[in-house]
C-alpha cells in the first residue's frame, strides 16, 4: 500500500501562484510514476502533469507553460508549481502514484486539496 497526503492548496488571485506538494509513503518501492489530477465541479477528473522518477513528463495542454511538475526521488515527494493561475484552473487537485503489485499496475490517490482562483 502507498498513501499519499497533498498540502499546499487555497485560495489565490488569478495571475497569482500555488506551490502542491505530495509526500508518498508505506510500499514506495514499487512506484512507477507520480503526477497530478484534478477535478472541478460537474466535471470529470482529469490529468494535469505525471512524471516517471523525473526524468519522463506529460503536461496537459491547459496548464502547459504555466505548470511545472518535479519529483525528488529521495524524498518521495512531487511537486506542482502553478504560476498565471486563472479562474479555470479552479478544482480539487490530487495527487496520484502509479505502482506495480503482483505483476499488475495499481493507482493510488491522495484525498485531494482545494485550489480556488478568483477572478
Amino acid at each position: 500500500q502507498v498513501q499519499l497526503v497533498e498540502s499546499g492548496g487555497g485560495l489565490v488571485q488569478a495571475g497569482g501562484s500555488l506551490r502542491l506538494s505530495c509526500a508518498a509513503s508505506g510500499s514506495i518501492f514499487g512506484i512507477n510514476a507520480m503526477g497530478w489530477y484534478r477535478q472541478a465541479p460537474g466535471k470529470r477528473r482529469e490529468l494535469v502533469a505525471t512524471t516517471t522518477s523525473g526524468v519522463s513528463t506529460n503536461v496537459a495542454d491547459s496548464v502547459k507553460g504555466r505548470f511545472t511538475i518535479s519529483r525528488v526521488n529521495g524524498k518521495n515527494m512531487v511537486y506542482l508549481q502553478m504560476n498565471s493561475l486563472k479562474p479555470e484552473d479552479t478544482a480539487v487537485y490530487y495527487c496520484n502514484a502509479v505502482g506495480t503489485v503482483g505483476g499488475s499496475l495499481v493507482n493510488y490517490w491522495g484525498q485531494g486539496t482545494q485550489v480556488t482562483v478568483s477572478s
